[in-house]
């Protein structure tokens, strides 16, 4: 690792069996703590990160706030809420360090596609917060995608999911969405092409994370990932990747 490289890691899972866990497609993710994490990036120079509520955690709030206080300053969570959570709920949230509600429709969803744009604008209104997106967007109708380009703030997750996805992926990138470069061992498009065109349409939209513990991909995170991002994009543009435009987009304390 270079000495002067600083890392944001806007996509990370924790996974605490002290809290529930619910089996997706009958699947249930290994245990992995704060304390594993820290310790999987302890050489990496990672300064902080987005903590991503998964499929396997449904609603559940307890497990990520107490992620969020074992992993300290510098991290911010990303919660799966319904769309029937009310005000003073997301607002406590908000005073906890979540910066953004997901919506899982690549594993079948954590609220339906056609409450997406209510509810993301209710809390981009309320306190700021913005939508994360997991999903294959080859895969979404045109009506699907134009609701996408209408919500206040959006990030894509997993570099959009695939090839036939990415050129869906570029007109949001256009538009405003940030785009999350992770999760390189289980997507179907190639990372550095998709890097290279998402940049050129908008050299602030990539954002760097591991995915680990990377439950259910094909490969898991390597920190040759971080030098793929590097070569691909060149020292400034990996910069902002790796960890200036989340840093600044998600806005964690400390």
């Amino acid at each position: 690792m270079s000495a002067a490289r600083v890392l944001f890691d806007a996509h990370l899972h924790i996974v605490d069996p002290r809290f529930p866990l619910v089996a997706n497609d009958g699947y249930l993710p290994p245990t992995f703590l704060a304390k594993d994490y820290l310790a999987a990036v302890a050489n990496l120079g990672v300064t902080g990160g987005a903590v991503v509520s998964g499929s396997f955690h449904a609603f559940d709030q307890d497990y990520l706030l107490a992620a969020l206080a074992a992993l300290g300053p510098g991290f911010v969570g990303v919660t799966q809420l319904p769309y029937s959570a009310l005000d003073h709920e997301i607002l406590a949230r908000d005073r906890a360090g979540v910066r953004a509600v997901r919506f899982n429709v690549y594993r079948g969803g954590s609220e339906s596609f056609g409450r997406i744009e209510k509810f993301a604008k209710r809390i981009h209104r309320l306190c700021g917060w913005h939508v994360e997106l997991y999903a294959d967007l080859a895969k979404l109708g045109l009506d699907e995608l134009a609701t996408l380009a209408r919500l206040p703030k959006l990030v894509v997750d997993h570099l959009g999911m695939s090839e036939a996805g990415l050129p869906h992926l570029i007109d949001l990138v256009r538009d405003g969405a940030k785009v999350k470069a992770t999760g390189f061992g289980r997507v179907l498009v190639a990372p550095a092409d998709a890097m290279e065109k998402i940049a050129a349409a908008n050299p602030d939209a990539l954002m760097f994370g591991t995915d680990l513990p990377s439950t259910r991909a094909r490969r898991p995170f390597e920190p040759a990932d971080i030098e793929l991002i590097e070569g691909t994009l060149g020292p400034d543009l990996a910069r902002k990747a790796l960890h200036d435009t989340a840093r600044a987009f998600y806005a964690p304390r400390g």
